[in-house]
């Protein structure tokens, strides 16, 4: 199928089909249209300038930094624009944090002065913290309105919302109150007060959480959207689970990463410049280098012993693989309990004791089995 996909647009740009090309790609799926930039960068621009306005601004959120910094260069300034305007405030700020100098400036300019404005405060907060993630559309009501009142106003600010499904009650402050679930005003009568629906039963995020804790309150409490608020519990702005989803699969890959002994990689591997990956492996290299050599010393001190009986070498590949085989299991293990925030310290402590109790367990396994292995093959000496 996406091979197919593939062929169809390549015979519609050799055929210079643009008014086809157009219609083609507004009719599939913006992940569709991912794949396509994918698989033929060098046609990326012409994709994104030649779809309508909104499905371009939502193939282009969904696209990796590198890709998107690589079209805004390329990119004609009008359609630049619009996009840029369209994005959501969220989806802008991840871009401007991204972007570097001159190039945020750049896009900066082509804002209105109100979303401008936004966008600069979105920036000011901490890099990885839940401000920088959060997005000042959503729908607040106010908590002695009826809900009549409430259902006009979603009507009249709903479109612009980043979604509808959770609605925020403050009061005349601004202050955080509680959420409801557009499911239970909608089958509310008309004329109960909106604070009648309420269970104080409030789950919302800090400004100054970090990113890594959001996942995890999200994955506890089974949340579309959570409220970000400040200290004096103001609403802020909301968080939505798509940009959690990213923050969590970025977080898990760079997990990833540092499993397989190197950095975490911050562009596709394969849009690594040659240097800057090796840079990225070599310093773990050096780490096990040295790693080595204090084994390689360690060594020293048995050298007689092994002169003594030759045959306790060929047991040095096997402990070696078997110790880099637990580490690997360890890892692999422990690290998947830290990343949903099941690693505190008591917890620590717990598996460090059940791996002292697996370790003599799963060294008598290998013995034994290692023994059972020789014995057959093992020749007796001469008295």
């Amino acid at each position: 199928m996406e091979e197919l996909l593939v062929e169809e647009v390549l015979q519609l740009l050799e055929n210079e089909s643009d008014r086809q090309l157009k219609v083609y790609l507004n009719e599939l799926n913006i992940s569709d249209v991912e794949h396509l930039i994918d698989e033929l960068p060098q046609h990326a621009v012409k994709f994104i300038e030649t779809l309508s306005i909104k499905r371009a601004v939502n193939v282009f959120r969904i696209l990796d930094f590198p890709t998107q910094e690589r079209i805004i260069k390329k990119l004609q300034s009008n359609k630049l624009t619009e996009i840029v305007r369209q994005l959501p405030p969220d989806d802008r700020t991840a871009l401007l944090g991204e972007l570097k100098g001159d190039a945020v400036k750049k896009l900066l300019i082509l804002l209105p002065d109100n979303d401008r404005i936004e966008a600069l405060h979105l920036l000011g907060y901490e890099e990885d913290s839940v401000g920088r993630l959060m997005t000042p559309d959503f729908i607040a009501v106010k908590i002695d309105w009826t809900v009549s009142r409430v259902l006009s106003h979603i009507r009249r600010y709903g479109k612009n919302s980043e979604t509808i499904d959770v609605v925020y009650v403050i009061d005349k402050d601004g202050v955080l109150l509680d959420d409801i679930r557009i499911r239970e005003i909608l089958l509310a009568d008309p004329e109960v007060k909106i604070g009648e629906l309420t269970d104080n039963r409030l789950i919302a995020l800090n400004v100054k959480d970090p990113q890594e804790e959001a996942i995890n309150v999200f994955r506890m409490n089974n949340r579309v959207a959570l409220p970000v608020i400040d200290d004096q519990n103001i609403l802020l702005g909301i968080v939505t689970i798509d940009d959690i989803l990213w923050i969590a699969h970025e977080e898990y890959t760079e997990d990833m990463h540092k499993i397989g002994g190197t950095e975490a990689l911050d562009e596709p591997y394969l849009d690594m410049p040659i240097l800057k990956l090796v840079k990225k492996r070599a310093s773990w290299l050096i780490v096990l280098f040295l790693g080595e050599m204090l084994t390689a010393t360690a060594m020293q001190h048995f050298e007689i012993e092994l002169e003594k009986a030759v045959v306790l070498s060929l047991f040095i590949p096997l402990i070696m693989s078997s110790g880099g085989n637990s580490g690997s299991q360890a890892s692999t293990l422990i690290d998947p309990g830290h990343g949903i925030g099941r690693s505190n310290d008591c917890l620590l402590v717990a598996r460090n004791a059940k791996r002292t109790d697996i370790r003599p367990i799963a060294g008598i396994d290998l013995g034994n089995n290692r023994f059972c292995s020789d014995f057959p093959m093992a020749k007796p000496r001469p008295i």
